[in-house]
């Protein structure tokens, strides 16, 4: 786990981060020191090498460029390594002066010896700032439930970071992992890097393995018990709306350090070797205290099946044990003990897991952890193992003979028979069920015997979506107004319940429907509104309201134009860039969205004219939509489907050709002319 996200009590990377993905508050204090905290003294040659050095291919967009990069990872025969970072950049724009900003980050397991930064101009003087212009901050409030945690940052500003300028850093530091494993993220900037070096030194009878990912291997130069790789003319990675993470695109290299004997601490050689780790961290973790088991007895005794008492365990999981993180030490991996957890009321997701895990033992259910990363697409098959995951679910094993329709979440597991995956943190999403950004993603297994890299199920499209129905009258003046309904169910309706969490307020509660004619309707006023199943998770949430919108219909002579889709968009410019795609179009989950309007004609008019029906079906998503006339009644019908999570880069154009398929659709008109003419 070495990343953060909404559902994860992660421990972030035990190595050297660079402007991106560091705290504002960080970033705030940062802009504080630079100029209090400077003086003059000569930059390394290292970097006085590279003042003339050819630039790697850029353009006018590019606020800067790594000149130069380079790791060394010496590791001692007693598990410490040491470690040197050097990077270099080019300043190019205004917006570069982030990279003269270093962030190290380190805790109670990582040491940092030194950190010094300089910066060449292009006219004057060096500049160099050191450890004493440093300052050293922890994390700013509580962050995504994260009460206490041993994780700090020093941020050290390099002075005239300003375009034309060069700007660069060391770094020394000393580190003990718990796993000897490291990761060489060469392409982790969005910016182009000219040059990248990886030295690796090892003790006598150490071995590595080394897998490169979303990059042609390098073969590296070897030298004793030295080993290094060289990549050059490196691409930035340009940020794209709705590709995948950037862990599933950026070229590395996962190196795991394998000491003489098949140390405990060994890197992971397999998934295998990683489950076992895991498993290792949670022995004794998941021991049933007698409050536990008296809490049980208690949510468990009235309840007439075994599936009854599964649903009461897993919402006392969700809902009365808290989200809280405290990240000590091994604490960020391992889960504490499910006394503790049921005592304090409070936990991450590793602790949720597990208090439900015991919890579900003692009515003879097994359950497994689950690793996963929340954001689909970290981890591939093609992913070795390593650490990558940042969020802790469950695999509950079904009683034979348990079957219900409400248990979608199933794994078909060919040893282990029927796993319900289930997210005990995840409080909008009933057993049973599992929101999309899990649905379809790799996670890693874990029993007894080891690790085992499995994806997770895709639930139906139905199950996800927005079913609008809507009954309106148009007058001969052109007033629209009617009542409509809308049932949402899976992660559209989970997604609303969170939005609507912390409101109180009857009027706040309906500034979701305010919104969606806001972008529908030139004009409207909304007459009535109404939210039904607000808190009751396991059903689908409902508006209810009712409108009138002003000159909805428009005249042309003694026509009139009705536009039958009258609100909802399903269009989308995400793909109308200047700039061709570089990466796929990822999908939160699959859904399925559908449009009803009825209107009821005006008196004296009757239908002319009806926009086309449209079918447009490709493997990724399907748009159906259709316009007809019953007695005075016009009817406008469209079904939105995703059916796949990923859309490739060799469909994208296609998915581009869907949405202004769709665009069309919802612009197009019906044509109503006086009776009789």
């Amino acid at each position: 786990m070495s990343n953060r996200s909404c559902y994860s009590p992660a421990r972030l990377p035990r190595r050297i981060n660079l402007s991106s993905g560091v705290w504002l508050g960080a970033a705030l204090l940062a802009c504080s020191l630079g100029a209090n905290a400077t003086r003059a003294g000569d930059a390394p040659a290292w970097m006085h090498a590279l003042v003339n050095a050819p630039l790697p291919a850029h353009d006018e967009k590019t606020d800067a460029v790594l000149l130069y990069s380079e790791e060394i990872l010496s590791v001692q025969g007693n598990g410490k390594i040491k470690r040197t970072e050097r990077r270099v950049f080019k300043i190019l724009r205004p917006d570069g002066r982030k990279y003269g900003r270093i962030y190290a980050n380190f805790d109670s397991e990582t040491k940092i010896n030194s950190i010094h930064g300089w910066c060449i101009p292009a006219q004057g003087k060096d500049y160099e700032v050191k450890d004493k212009d440093a300052m050293e901050t922890a994390l700013f409030g509580v962050q995504d439930g994260e009460l206490m945690t041993d994780f700090k940052t020093k941020v050290l500003t390099i002075p005239a970071a300003d375009p034309g300028n060069i700007v660069g850093y060391e770094i020394d530091q000393e580190v003990r992992p718990y796993v000897m494993q490291d990761v060489w993220a060469f392409q982790r900037e969005e910016i182009p890097v000219r040059e990248a070096h990886y030295t690796l030194q090892l003790p006598q009878g150490w071995e590595y393995k080394a897998t490169w990912l979303n990059y042609a291997e390098a073969k590296p130069s070897e030298a004793g018990t030295q080993s290094q790789w060289v990549v050059k003319d490196v691409e930035g990675i340009r940020p794209e709306y709705d590709m995948p993470p950037r862990e599933g695109v950026a070229g590395q290299m996962i190196v795991s350090l394998i000491p003489p004997g098949g140390s405990q601490s060994k890197g992971f050689e397999n998934w295998m070797d990683m489950g076992r780790w895991e498993n290792g961290l949670a022995l004794g973790r998941r021991d049933a205290s007698q409050e536990i088991k008296q809490k049980v007895a208690e949510l468990t005794g009235s309840k007439a099946t075994q599936l009854e008492k599964m649903r009461a365990l897993a919402q006392f999981a969700q809902r009365d044990v808290r989200y809280v993180a405290i990240q000590l030490g091994i604490g960020g991996w391992q889960p504490h003990p499910a006394s503790d957890i049921f005592v304090h009321r409070y936990g991450d997701c590793k602790d949720k897991a597990t208090i439900l895990s015991t919890m579900l033992k003692e009515i003879g259910v097994t359950s497994y952890y689950v690793s996963v990363n929340t954001e689909r697409g970290t981890v591939t098959p093609a992913t070795p193992a390593t650490r990558w995951f940042n969020h802790e679910i469950l695999a509950i094993k079904l009683p034979d003979g348990l079957e219900d329709s409400s248990l979608v979440a199933v794994l078909a597991h060919p040893k282990l028979g029927r796993l319900l995956i289930f997210d005990p943190t995840d409080d909008m999403t009933p057993i049973g069920q599992l929101r999309g950004a899990l649905q379809a993603n790799y996670a890693l297994l874990v029993t007894p015997e080891g690790g085992e890299l499995v994806e997770l199920p895709k639930l139906p499209a139905l199950l996800n979506g927005v079913q609008r129905t809507a009954k309106l009258t148009l007058n001969p003046t052109g007033t629209l107004s009617g009542d409509v309904r809308e049932v949402r169910v899976g992660d559209r309706a989970a997604a609303q319940r969170a939005a609507l969490r912390s409101v109180t307020k009857d009027a706040d509660r309906i500034k979701p429907v305010e919104s969606l004619l806001a972008n529908s309707l030139s004009t409207y006023s909304l007459t009535k509104a109404s939210v039904t199943n607000l808190n009751q998770m396991d059903q689908p949430f409902i508006f209810d309201y009712s409108l009138v919108a002003q000159n909805y219909a428009k005249t042309a002579g003694n026509l009139l134009l009705v536009r039958p889709r009258v609100i909802g968009n399903k269009s989308s410019s995400l793909l109308e860039t200047k700039e061709p795609r570089k990466y796929p179009v990822e999908f939160e989950g699959p859904s399925r969205d559908t449009d009803t309007f009825e209107i009821k004609l005006p008196d004296g008019y009757q239908v002319d004219d009806l926009p086309p029906a449209v079918n447009a079906d490709y493997s990724f998503a399907s748009y159906h939509s259709k316009a007809e006339v019953d007695g005075n009644t016009l009817r406008y019908t469209r079904t939105f489907e995703v059916k796949e999570l990923s859309v490739p880069l060799s469909k994208v154009e296609d998915l581009k050709k869907l949405y202004r398929i769709i665009a069309g659709d919802e612009r197009n008109t019906a044509v109503l002319k006086p009776a009789g003419q």
